[in-house]
């Protein structure tokens, strides 16, 4: 795993701890992630510097208001705060923040901490946030189509981004980077109630309809990430051997399953189903070598 990659997920860790209203000393952290004290302080002063975390006798936590009544899986935090900043670079601080209080929560939900980078879409995807906020609707088109939708959720899954939306009474999932042509209307929209209590009830389950299994090998190099949290949808472990750890998960697109496999690449193969690997290995032989 490289710099990056290790500095990604000690953040995230770092972050669930404060949404769990966990209470710490830099020394802990130390022993916990293997690193000096220069590198915790780093993190704390510099990394999260934009969240309000107090220190009180030696223990670091994070202010009570700090993450609503939101829990750590809503908010995924590493997604929420450094994901997002890393996502779209020219956003500030207080708009990161933002994104923790009750109210903008309706607007996203965040379920990982890789992402696919839509940098040159980050005029589109705040506006659609405010859209969301103000219950107003959008039009765009998407798979050919001119299509005018009530939007009602922006969500990252395992890098992807999706917009939830109504079109036409039914409840559809519109994957972000492409929609085109998007322009914003003045008409506003009532939201439908069942939608609603839908999207509260089932949090990531209503963006499709079904899944599939898949079966993943990781390398001995990173398996201890996935030994400590459940990175991935249901994850469950089936074989463990100082070479390698294999697993299941459960995805809903083919983006989405990519999505992570590019993440944790070189340390990463998929198994099951076979013909996925077989397109993966595909996409970046197009991409290493283009015709």
């Amino acid at each position: 795993m490289n710099e990056h990659d290790k500095i990604a997920t000690r953040l995230a860790l770092i972050l669930q701890k404060l949404v769990s209203k966990e209470r710490f000393t830099i020394e802990e952290l130390c022993e916990e992630f293997n690193v000096n004290k220069r590198t915790i302080q780093r993190d704390i002063n510099e990394r999260l510097a934009f969240l309000p975390i107090k220190k009180e006798n030696g223990f670091y936590f994070a202010e009570s208001f700090t993450f609503g009544d939101l829990s750590f899986k809503d908010i995924q935090a590493f997604a929420t705060l450094c994901g997002i900043k890393s996502l779209y670079p020219a956003l500030t601080n207080e708009f990161i923040v933002d994104l923790l209080n009750i109210k903008t929560s309706q607007a996203y939900l965040i379920k990982s901490f890789n992402h696919e980078s839509i940098t040159n879409q980050q005029k589109s995807f705040e506006t659609i946030s405010a859209w969301i906020l103000k219950h107003q609707q959008i039009s765009c088109t998407y798979k050919n189509k001119q299509r005018v939708l009530n939007p009602y959720k922006l969500v990252n899954i395992n890098g992807i981004w999706y917009l939830g939306a109504d079109e036409d009474g039914t409840f559809k999932t519109f994957t972000f980077s492409k929609m085109t042509n998007l322009k914003f209307l003045d008409t506003q929209f009532s939201e439908n109630p069942e939608f609603i209590e839908f999207l509260r009830k089932n949090e990531v389950t209503w963006f499709s309809n079904s899944t599939f299994d898949v079966t993943l090998q990781i390398n001995a190099q990173v398996a201890e990430y996935f030994f400590r949290r459940a990175l991935l949808p249901n994850q469950k472990i089936i074989e463990h051997t100082d070479e390698y750890l294999i697993l299941s998960t459960k995805v809903s697109y083919e983006d989405e399953l990519f999505s992570i496999v590019k993440y944790w690449l070189p340390h990463i193969k998929i198994l099951q189903p076979t013909d996925l690997q077989t397109k993966f290995e595909g996409i970046l032989h197009d991409y290493l070598i283009p015709s």
